[in-house]
């Protein structure tokens, strides 16, 4: 990290038109984690479970900052989903709770928008939640000793056209960073790039009534304070 700061501070400054990536494009897992706070249980109509819920992501639905968001053309029941990203950054498996923390490089934002229409046509999710161009992802990557321990103390605040949808604090997860970490690598290697994304709290627009789901024009902003601001337009597809 030294050498890099070095190389950082002796480059030009960049500007002009810049296009932002996800922070990893190439993860070799994304664990996406549902049901994690308690009133995003409840209004989804679950049982809070006692074992986090995991389905994947992959890396095709990947966009960065300041990406469209695509809603897709057979739904429009695009909706919101601001959340944590831990990342890990060496390898481990069988980690104990308290041992957790020396396995994650640091943190980022994601906004795991999910087309519910889809979702829930199967019992597993994935279809959902892996369409083209619906999981936002960075603006930045933000190393652990950066933040506070697994970002207890910080804010997470989804934006939908500039209106507060989603307010908590990373306090209110039910698995915590240090959970999650443990959990999973009881049954699989966590390896460097690995993706942990933590979890929604309430206020999804599928639970809303009228539901609030995106819709082309609008713009969704994430902010978790230290990490940063993550900011999507929505937008509709376009068929080549």
């Amino acid at each position: 990290m030294k050498r890099l700061a070095d190389a950082l501070s002796k480059g030009g400054r960049i500007g002009g038109d810049i296009q932002y990536l996800p922070p990893f494009a190439a993860s070799g897992k994304i664990i996406c984690v549902g049901l994690n706070y308690r009133e995003h249980s409840a209004e989804s109509g679950y049982e809070q479970p006692t074992y986090p819920t995991v389905f994947a992501r992959f890396t095709s639905s990947l966009i960065g900052h300041q990406a469209a968001i695509v809603r897709p053309d057979m739904s429009d029941t695009l909706d919101f989903e601001g959340e944590l990203v831990a990342v890990i950054g060496k390898s481990c498996f069988k980690v104990d709770r308290q041992d957790a923390f020396d396995y994650v490089a640091g943190y980022s934002i994601f906004n795991d928008g999910s087309v519910r229409e889809y979702q829930h046509l199967t019992p597993q999710w994935t279809v959902g939640k892996n369409f083209d161009a619906t999981g936002g992802f960075g603006p930045a990557f933000v190393t652990a000793d950066e933040l506070p321990e697994g970002c207890l103390g910080l804010t997470l605040e989804t934006r939908l056209n500039g209106n507060v949808v989603q307010r908590a604090r990373i306090d209110d997860m039910v698995f915590g960073v240090a959970d999650l970490v443990s959990l999973l690598s009881a049954s699989m290697t966590l390896e460097p790039g690995d993706l942990i994304v933590t979890g929604t709290p309430s206020g999804v627009g599928a639970s809303r009534k009228p539901p609030l789901y995106m819709r082309p024009g609008d713009v969704c902003e994430v902010e978790i304070e230290g990490i940063g601001t993550l900011v999507n337009p929505i937008s509709g597809e376009t068929v080549a």
